[in-house]
């Protein structure tokens, strides 16, 4: 599903709601996830999992064509840990 698809989905089951006003909560919602992993917060969504940032340091990498080392400079990379509901129902085990 892309964005595009959940906020049709989203209008579709709140025919009250315009179009519009969908696309504005949902483009809110992912710029504020955004920008709390930006300053290095954790967003919690219970029962679905959380985002967070990783560090990951310096490191002393091989480029794969030529074999020479080079160094790779540390980065923050998102990461994403399931929630519990979401790796049942994943799983099978909400029946």
């Amino acid at each position: 599903m892309i964005r595009s698809e959940l906020i049709q989905k989203i209008s579709e089951e709140n025919p009250h709601l315009f179009q519009r006003d969908v696309e504005r909560i949902v483009n809110t919602v992912f710029e504020e996830i955004i920008d709390a992993m930006a300053r290095g917060d954790r967003v919690e969504l219970r029962g679905f999992g959380a985002f967070s940032v990783k560090k990951r340091d310096a490191r002393q990498g091989r480029n794969p064509r030529t074999g020479e080392t080079v160094s790779v400079d540390e980065k923050h990379v998102p990461f994403f840990k399931t929630g519990k509901l979401l790796r049942e129902r994943l799983n099978g085990l909400d029946e």
